[in-house]
């Protein structure tokens, strides 16, 4: 008998999955949980033949999840189903133990086979991931990408993340609109971000503050 446990703040998710799980794998168990600390709860308990998991979660430290389950269940298999940006979350969720990624945007099919490729102890990550992965094998990049900004494209990126416009931002700078948009731009295509969201969530995934002290 398979053990499943969902680590999802929507119920309607983890509804969603559990009946897909309960479809494919007679029996089976489907644990939930709805943050860390009932996730922790919950891993504290048994084991699992597989954990799926998202990445954001209010109030929750998913890579702090991580780590217990790298620590305390080295053979877990952990697959990430998220809304967040695969480019920016994906990498570092499988270095931190994470054996698949897979995107809300799938479909059924897609969660199937994500899931039956971890049950057979293998990894699950799409064609454009991994391209990105053996990219960065192959070259040294900063361990942090925000390192790659100047001091006024991380100004700039800060203040974006604080929710200012670039007019504002012009203002505060005391520069064009133009010259911001310019900074803009080159910070994106360095953080390989496509829109504010892209470049708030890789902001929380590396720590970096919205708010300036």
């Amino acid at each position: 008998m398979k053990h499943f446990l969902l680590i999802d703040d929507h119920e309607v998710v983890r509804t969603g999955i559990g009946h897909v799980l309960a479809e494919l794998f007679r029996p089976c168990t489907i644990h939930e949980a709805s943050n860390e600390a009932s996730a922790l709860e919950k891993l504290k308990e048994r084991t699992f033949d597989l954990i799926i998991m998202d990445v954001y979660m209010p109030g929750s430290d998913t890579f702090g999840i991580m780590e217990f389950i790298k620590v305390r269940f080295p053979e877990a298999k952990v697959l990430i189903f998220s809304m967040s940006a695969e480019n920016i979350y994906a990498p570092r969720l499988i270095r931190a133990g994470a054996k698949g990624f897979l995107s809300k945007n799938t479909g059924i099919q897609d969660l199937k086979k994500a899931v039956e490729t971890l049950l057979n102890n293998k990894m699950y990550i799409s064609s454009e991931l991994a391209l990105q992965l053996a990219s960065g094998l192959q070259q040294e990049e900063p361990a942090n990408p925000f390192e790659k900004l100047s001091s006024k494209e991380f100004e700039i990126a800060s203040l974006m993340m604080e929710g200012k416009s670039l007019t504002e931002i012009s203002m505060i700078l005391g520069t064009s609109t133009s010259t911001v948009g310019t900074h803009k731009s080159r910070l994106f295509k360095k953080l390989n971000c496509n829109n504010l969201l892209d470049l708030v969530e890789l902001g929380k995934a590396y720590h970096i503050s919205s708010k300036r002290h």
